[in-house]
């Protein structure tokens, strides 16, 4: 595993700030983002590097992957980790990050996708011999077929 140098984290918040904290204790250097609203929070004066993004919207910002992508670019980031919910689950954001040559912090492409889809998620689980919660591992259409679930 190669040693990452600058890690621009996808996120905001509570996430940003323990992430960027982790990475200064390992002596890697933070890229934050930043929206107008958090433009004075915590996670983006604490990163020893900032880019602010444009838009009101969590899809103009931090979900704007095209944005996030000439960011990475532009800071030299060799590592993204995207914390958790907004891009944490996007298989296409990660792919694109590795396409950069850019190391994605977190699942694998492949992992993502599937466990993405809950019912391929719960087939695999179960092929795997882990035990999931009673359900479906079919879709479910027909009303009464959820209430005679949903009973059991």
């Amino acid at each position: 595993m190669k040693r990452l140098n600058k890690v621009l984290i996808a996120n905001r918040g509570e996430i940003a700030v323990r992430i960027i904290r982790t990475l200064r204790e390992m002596g890697i250097q933070s890229v934050a983002v930043y929206s107008e609203a958090d433009k004075d929070s915590m996670h983006r004066s604490l990163a020893d590097f900032s880019f602010p993004l444009a838009g009101r919207s969590s899809a103009d910002t931090y979900l704007n992957t095209d944005v996030l992508k000439d960011i990475i670019r532009q800071s030299g980031a060799d590592g993204v980790h995207p914390g958790y919910g907004f891009l944490s689950e996007n298989a296409e954001f990660a792919q694109l990050v590795n396409d950069l040559g850019v190391t994605f912090i977190g699942p694998p492409v492949d992992a993502i996708s599937q466990m993405g889809d809950k019912i391929t998620a719960r087939k695999l689980m179960r092929a795997a011999g882990v035990e999931v919660v009673p359900g479906s591992d079919e879709p479910l259409s027909d009303w009464e077929d959820i209430k005679s679930l949903a009973g059991e």
